[in-house]
């Protein structure tokens, strides 16, 4: 009888499947209605590998909320003004699938757990204040920072509103779409006058 070899594991390979799946679910179901068991079924692995790789249900949507916010970051960078409303069409109509723009929907999502919220402030909080500064204002200018605000709160709203509503023409709107009516929006709010 021939011994068999045993099935090695790519441990960064079924980290990356879980993070795909668990964004996905939460994405699109949400922090409550998802389950470990929905995603370790469909990143088609054990589910106790996710008590191995992040702990928890809690310690795993802390990771997709934290490679959100760096491919955010890694997106948008250090924007200028005159570039904010393409980086901004970018995050909402991509990436996706299924017409879920992960990135900025998740944001919107809560755990519950204080660590994972704490982030997804942290991010929001930065964005606005990178906004102001492009805008050349102070960082610590709070009515900058109240405009630049509204212009998150906004993208993040069309981002859901395309993911959840099906409003048409929004909801099939491209990201080049988009720019001319995002940049109306953060000329008219983040223009000095």
């Amino acid at each position: 009888m021939a011994a068999t070899t045993p099935r090695r594991r790519d441990a960064t390979k079924t980290r990356q499947l879980l993070l795909e799946a668990a964004l996905q679910r939460f994405t699109r179901d949400g922090y409550a209605a998802t389950t470990v068991r929905d995603i370790a079924d469909d990143a088609g692995v054990n589910v106790a590998l996710i008590s191995r790789y992040f702990k928890s249900k809690e310690g795993l949507f802390e990771a997709c909320l934290t490679s959100s916010v760096d491919e955010i970051r890694r997106t948008t960078g250090d924007t200028p003004l005159s570039r904010t409303p393409e980086a901004i069409a970018r995050q909402i109509a991509g990436p996706c699938t299924e017409g879920l723009p992960h990135h900025l929907v998740l944001l919107l999502r809560s755990s519950g757990d204080e660590a994972a919220d704490r982030i997804r402030l942290d991010l929001l909080r930065s964005y606005g204040q990178r906004l102001a500064v492009a805008a050349g204002w102070p960082e610590d200018d709070e009515t900058m920072l109240l405009r630049a605000q509204i212009v998150l709160a906004a993208a993040t709203g069309i981002a859901l509103l395309r993911t959840k509503s099906g409003l048409e023409p929004l909801a099939s709107a491209t990201a080049e779409d988009l720019v001319a009516p995002l940049r109306d929006l953060v000329d008219a709010l983040m223009t000095k006058r």
